[in-house]
């Protein structure tokens, strides 16, 4: 009996010690093939739910990215958390929200946020584990030396075509790659004030087209209006517009499939289509409502069996990094992020406790002071307007755009199903079912019948302020914990 004693003992210590080892470390290279995955993570530029084949709209020409939805797993709950682009690619390339890593809006010299030095960013772990890596288009982070990549690759960030013809001297590497590809389409383009006023923006497209671009257009009459913008002439003008900037990315995607595909790499090559944030209209784009943040994910691991699947996780930016780290066999802990690895529910369509998320928008421009905080729990959703009281600022461009100036100047009462005053001044709290209103027009927050729902959505909120160290926790009372010691470090 000792002997045998001595074996389950002995047995019992192994399992224990491996459980030990696994809670601690949330992803161990020895789970994944010996060979390394080449990983393309893909981020265009303002490119929301509304102009995807595979989301819906049937009048928008995305062949590739539908192909890509067909081959992968495409998420219906995926959120950025901060509707900004410099705020949000920090999060992407760093796990962490923007407020723990002082990257609270614009790079721009003229707004001078900054990540701060220390922190670990995602092509930089890569590297480390034996990882070419590269990008090329938009970059709008700084410093360098928090975002290395050992490789900058210089094109016109429209010409996405081009874009990826440059990318073949890393595809055909011989080590494993991780390539940051960053179109600027379908960004709003340069005049952002229009003349005549009522023009419409050319979101980067151009009359001679780009090389190699099939030029995509189409009729404003045929465009579909989302629910939060006006049904005007302005806006179908702009909307068309947009779609063929969404055009030309799809192309773009096409030609580095294609380029994955001659090089034999396409079988172990994990591909990660996103977007920053919402569409470049009012109503999205540096809101938290939802055009502005719920946004496209598409997912391609070719060594999983998921293939054309839907995923309704609630999933975030903060996970992309973990999850790329994951898919790479890089090992990392589980404190290290903000998010976590969504590798392992890749296949699953409703996987238990992806049920929440927490989005935090502090700044675009300098000038738009309006911190936000978001927490979304099941179908339901708390924002905190922490500058309630003021007007809601406006990005610069979205100002001057046709669309909200039709509205603006003909002193119209609705922005799309919105009140133009309720979109200018917000309550300290927004409270809305996601369900019964997805078009989130029905504050319940003063509702007495939700009145304890508040209080433990608030709690969430606060508790998620204090777990990530947002600065702006100090609103739910003054400590001086949150208030620091004012002593550097």
């Amino acid at each position: 009996m000792i002997p045998r004693l001595r074996f389950f003992t002995h047995f019992a210590f192994t399992v224990a010690l491996a459980a030990v080892i696994l809670e601690d470390s949330v992803c161990l290279g020895e789970t994944h093939a010996t060979e390394k995955p080449n990983v393309v993570l893909f981020v265009s530029d303002d490119h929301g739910l509304d102009a995807l084949g595979c989301y819906g709209n049937p009048v928008i020409r995305t062949t590739n990215m539908d192909r890509l939805a067909d081959q992968g797993v495409k998420f219906t709950n995926a959120y950025c958390t901060s509707a900004s682009c410099a705020a949000s690619r920090s999060v992407i390339l760093t796990g962490k929200y923007g407020h723990a890593t002082g990257s609270y809006g614009h790079v721009h010299d003229y707004h001078h946020f900054s990540t701060f030095p220390d922190v670990a960013s995602l092509p930089v772990l890569m590297e480390k584990a034996g990882y070419e890596t590269a990008r090329i288009g938009k970059y709008h982070l700084a410093p360098d030396s928090v975002y290395r990549f050992t490789k900058v690759l210089k094109a016109d960030p429209r010409s996405t075509v081009e874009m990826a013809d440059l990318c073949q001297p890393v595809i055909a590497g011989e080590k494993p790659f991780f390539l940051y590809f960053c179109p600027d389409d379908p960004h709003r383009g340069d005049p952002f004030t229009p003349e005549p006023w009522n023009a419409p923006n050319s979101f980067g497209n151009r009359p001679e087209g780009y090389p190699g671009v099939t030029t995509e257009k189409y009729d404003p009459q045929t465009v579909r209006v989302p629910p939060f913008l006006p049904d005007t002439v302005e806006c179908r003008a702009e909307l068309a517009q947009y779609y063929q900037s969404v055009s030309r990315i799809d192309q773009g995607l096409g030609r580095l499939l294609k380029l994955l595909e001659k090089s034999g790499k396409s079988d172990n090559t994990i591909i990660i289509y996103l977007s920053d944030n919402g569409i470049a209209f009012p109503g999205a784009k540096t809101t938290v409502y939802e055009p502005g943040i719920r946004l496209p994910l598409i997912v391609k691991d070719p060594r999983s069996a998921a293939q054309g699947s839907v995923n309704n996780a609630i999933v975030t930016w903060v996970d992309l990094t973990p999850t790329i780290l994951d898919f790479a066999g890089v090992p990392f802990k589980a404190g290290d992020f903000h998010g976590k690895s969504f590798r392992n529910i890749l296949d699953q369509t409703d996987p238990e406790g992806w049920d929440e998320m927490f989005a935090a928008h502090n700044f675009h421009e300098l000038t738009m002071y309006y911190p936000m905080r978001v927490v979304r729990s099941g179908n339901m959703k708390l924002i905190f307007n922490i500058a309630a009281g003021l007007e809601y600022p406006f990005a610069s461009d979205l100002w001057t755009a046709s669309t909200w100036q039709s509205i603006h100047r003909a002193q119209q009462p609705l922005f799309g199903k919105r009140k133009v005053k309720d979109y200018l001044f917000r309550p300290k709290f927004e409270l809305y079912d996601l369900e019964a209103d997805p078009d989130e027009l029905n504050n319940l927050a003063n509702a007495p019948q939700h009145a304890k729902l508040l209080v433990t959505m608030k709690e969430k909120m606060k508790a998620l302020q204090i777990q990530t160290k947002d600065p702006w926790q100090i609103v739910w009372g003054n400590k001086t914990e949150a208030q620091g010691t004012g002593v550097g470090l």
